[in-house]
């Protein structure tokens, strides 16, 4: 499986912000360094919910240099040094899928998992929540198909098979009650 152009450049030309645990920066490394090295650096995840309730998922494209093929939440990705947070996961929205959403901060959490290839995730990921009823315009090196589903679906599916989905979208799900997702019925 090979990376597509923008993958290898990213992890060549990207850096990402490292932190420690209370999200203060503590340097910069290149974003392929930082996960080979499993360095605790700041990232985001997007949760995008339509007006019936449902989150909007993406499958990552089998281009991806991690975590291909896996399904995920709408949106995730690191931000550059100097970069504001919220300005970051908004861009990489429309980046990923074409669509220009207000975001409101959420929570935060840190996780660490081993990645296949040898990368290691050590993220304390920012989770940014926004909605929209529009359908997505994917780029196809990044999201190789959406759908949107109700979370009490999403999260029977992913308790009956949670090798479908990337590690910190299970962690993020787990790690919040669940009624935080489910009582989500409509856009405010």
């Amino acid at each position: 499986m090979s990376m597509n152009d923008r993958e290898q450049r990213a992890l060549l030309d990207e850096n990402v912000v490292l932190v420690d645990v209370e999200d203060h920066e503590v340097g910069v490394a290149s974003k392929l360094k930082a996960h080979q090295d499993g360095q605790l650096h700041r990232a985001f995840s997007v949760l995008v919910f339509d007006s019936s309730g449902s989150m909007l998922l993406q499958r990552r494209s089998a281009l991806k240099y991690h975590s291909a093929g896996l399904w995920s939440n709408s949106c995730c990705g690191h931000p550059r040094p100097g970069e504001d947070l919220t300005q970051a996961a908004q861009r990489r929205l429309r980046e990923e899928l074409g669509l220009d959403v207000a975001l409101h901060p959420e929570f935060s959490f840190i996780y660490e998992a081993a990645l296949e290839g040898g990368m290691h995730e050590h993220e304390l990921d920012h989770v940014f929540v926004g909605y929209s009823d529009a359908d997505p315009v994917p780029d196809p090196g990044e999201v190789s198909e959406w759908r949107r589903v109700a979370p009490r679906e999403l999260m029977r599916e992913m308790s009956a098979d949670p090798a479908a989905f990337t590690v910190w979208f299970d962690i993020l799900m787990r790690r919040t009650e669940a009624s935080r997702w489910q009582n989500r019925l409509t856009m405010p």
